[in-house]
């Protein structure tokens, strides 16, 4: 699978709430995207419905198209589930499920979608997984130990196995390492260019060094005032959004003029 991402003239609201209006962009397959701006600019909930999580809170709903390989997730028909399992998402805070095990918090989105698997498949996906989120030597011999009782960055590790377990294509991250120390940010920073090659990532991010060493693409965006709705400013490889961008106010918002 290509897993392209095209957003046509997507409007977010909750309720009457004009949240963000009129995004169109192109997330490229197996590439890196981040998203940056103020807080508050409609970054996370734009991101939320890229897998249809938007709608879950009440009132959320939006217009326009999320085509992914030419398939609008919001389509006639389409199962919003089926959708969260295409995309996955790792949150801001790590949040292992506390009464499970390690293995456990892996296959906990496997048994979520009731897919029978066998003793020895269970054990090759939790190897995989967790080899596949830089976390496999590390917890290999405690795999029964809760996953609450690993460190901060190795729960964020955690809920990424979790995530890749059920195999999808694009992996959603909100500010994956806000929570997070320097070393622990930087296994998660590796692990997202690894994570690259298998996978279409998009992350959202406060750290605009971060965006610019892990990110391929990096979009900007903004809110003319607070009560308006936030906007896409601008889009573009990020090398160019960093050092040569084309609207003054993202070179403001990175050169700390504002935001």
């Amino acid at each position: 699978m290509s897993t392209r991402i095209d957003v046509n003239d997507l409007d977010i609201f909750y309720g009457a709430f004009h949240a963000v209006q009129g995004v169109n962009m192109v997330i490229e397959p197996k590439s890196v995207t981040a998203f940056i701006g103020p807080s508050g600019c409609g970054k996370s909930t734009f991101l939320r419905t890229l897998n249809r999580m938007h709608e879950v809170i009440p009132g959320g709903r939006v217009q326009g198209e999320v085509l992914i390989d030419g398939k609008n997730l919001y389509g006639p028909g389409v199962d919003p589930v089926n959708v969260r399992r295409e995309v996955g998402m790792v949150f801001q805070r790590p949040n292992p499920f506390p009464t499970m095990s390690i293995k456990e918090n892996v296959l906990a989105g496997v048994k979520l979608n009731s897919k029978r698997i066998s003793s020895a498949a269970a054990d090759d996906l939790v190897e995989r997984s967790l080899r596949g989120a830089n976390l496999w030597t590390e917890v290999k011999d405690r795999l029964d130990k809760p996953g609450s009782g690993l460190s901060g960055g190795q729960q964020q590790r955690l809920c990424i196995a979790r995530a890749i377990a059920v195999q999808p294509e694009v992996i959603l991250m909100d500010e994956p390492c806000s929570a997070l120390d320097p070393i622990s940010t930087l296994a998660i920073e590796d692990l997202i260019n690894e994570l690259k090659s298998d996978y279409t990532v998009v992350i959202v991010t406060h750290n605009m060094q971060q965006a610019a060493r892990v990110s391929d693409r990096t979009g900007f965006f903004n809110l003319e005032a607070t009560g308006k709705p936030g906007r896409l400013v601008e889009m573009d490889e990020t090398s160019k959004i960093f050092n040569n961008p084309a609207q003054q106010a993202t070179e403001d918002y990175i050169s700390g003029r504002f935001g």
